[in-house]
Parts: C-alpha cells; sequence; structure tokens
C-alpha cells in the first residue's frame, strides 16, 4: 500500500487505527445478543489511550456489559492494575469475566460488583481511583458525575459513553445533556468531547 492509500484509508476508516481480535469479537457478539449495546471499537481504542497514557491503576466501570469495555480498558492499564465494574445485571458479569478470561487476563485484575450503580458507588472509596468510564442508564449520568469527582484521584478521568447518540427515552436524553452542561461548567475538570462512535465524553480532574 502507497503511503497515500494508507493516508486514504485512514481518513476514511477509523477502525483502520482499532481492529479488533477475536477474545473483542466474541465479547461483541455476546454483547449484541444480549442487548448490552457494547462501546464501538473506536470508543474502546479512546478508553485504552487514556488509561494507558494516565498509567491507569484503579479504574471504575459503570456497566460491565459482556466485557467489551473492560477488555479494552485493561489493555491500557498499568500490568497490576485492577478493573472495578459495576453492573446490575449478574447475567452481563457472568459473560465479562468469561471474555477478561479469553482475552488472557488474570481473575485477579478485576473485581465484580453486582448491583444498581448508584447503590454500589458510595461504597467505594474516596479519592482511589485513575479513572471512572460511564455507560450505564444515562438518566443517571449527572449523579454518576457527582460519585466520580469523590472517587477520582487529582489529575483522574471520568468518561460517558452514548455522548451524541440520540436517545429515545426522553430522560436518557436529558440525563446527557445536564451532564454535558455540569461538565462544561465545572472549573475543577478539563473537559473533552471526542466525536468517536456515539461519543465519549471525558474530563480530567485538575490537581
Amino acid at each position: 500500500m502507497t503511503r497515500e492509500a494508507a493516508i486514504n484509508e485512514v481518513h476514511t476508516d477509523g477502525e483502520w487505527f482499532s481492529p479488533e481480535d477475536e477474545p473483542l469479537r466474541e465479547a461483541r457478539r455476546l454483547g449484541e445478543e444480549f442487548g448490552a449495546d457494547p462501546v464501538g471499537a473506536d470508543g474502546g481504542a479512546a478508553l485504552r489511550f487514556v488509561a494507558s497514557l494516565i498509567r491507569a491503576r484503579t479504574v471504575v466501570e459503570i456497566g460491565s456489559g459482556c466485557g467489551v469495555s473492560g477488555i479494552w480498558l485493561l489493555r491500557g492499564m498499568h500490568p497490576q492494575g485492577v478493573l472495578t465494574s459495576v453492573d446490575v445485571e449478574p447475567e452481563n458479569q457472568r459473560l465479562a469475566k468469561l471474555a477478561y478470561a479469553d482475552a488472557g487476563f488474570a481473575a485477579a485484575r478485576t473485581r465484580m460488583i453486582s448491583g444498581r450503580a448508584l447503590d454500589v458507588l458510595p461504597r467505594l472509596t474516596d479519592s482511589a481511583y485513575d479513572l471512572v468510564f460511564c455507560d450505564a442508564m444515562p438518566r443517571e449520568y449527572p449523579e454518576y458525575l457527582a460519585a466520580a469527582l469523590r472517587l477520582l484521584r487529582p489529575g483522574g478521568v471520568v468518561a460517558f459513553d452514548d455522548a451524541r447518540t440520540p436517545l429515545a427515552d426522553p430522560a436518557d436524553a436529558r440525563g446527557v445533556r445536564t451532564t454535558a452542561r455540569l461538565v462544561a461548567e465545572d472549573e475543577t475538570l478539563i473537559p473533552l468531547f471526542l466525536p468517536l462512535g456515539d461519543g465519549l465524553l471525558v474530563a480530567q480532574k485538575r490537581g
């Protein structure tokens, strides 16, 4: 492939940078089959990049799905890092654990907590996490943001999926809009919107 052809391919196909291997493809297949709506490959690659950039050791994921986003996050995290994954559906978490194992991650690299996020998050330690990724119940995103600000260390990052997807439920759409406004107005955050896949809203907590 010529250099010009390669550049054209990159410009027309963002997934050139984020090919998915068999563990990710299988986790995605199961996620779509079970209605878990997994993060897209480009959004997953962005999560991996952020996790790697900040050398994340402690990550909270709200919405395990069937393991797609967890694999992307683990692949960017520090080799001894631990992913805490929260989901209200035990079956989702069972499939996610199988996906992590299939991707080669030891069981000790993940901590699975079953339950409603707004019930689980208050039990997690203040200022103890490098990254919080939210991909569940967009209507609850404002509450997830408040929890993330408590959980993150200075320099930590919060990320929200589905930041530009048209949402059928008015409460979900309102939750996304409210969260975007809160992030933009919060002077303790450095915000960024990434127009990848369904849209990724990220913000770093100032030191």
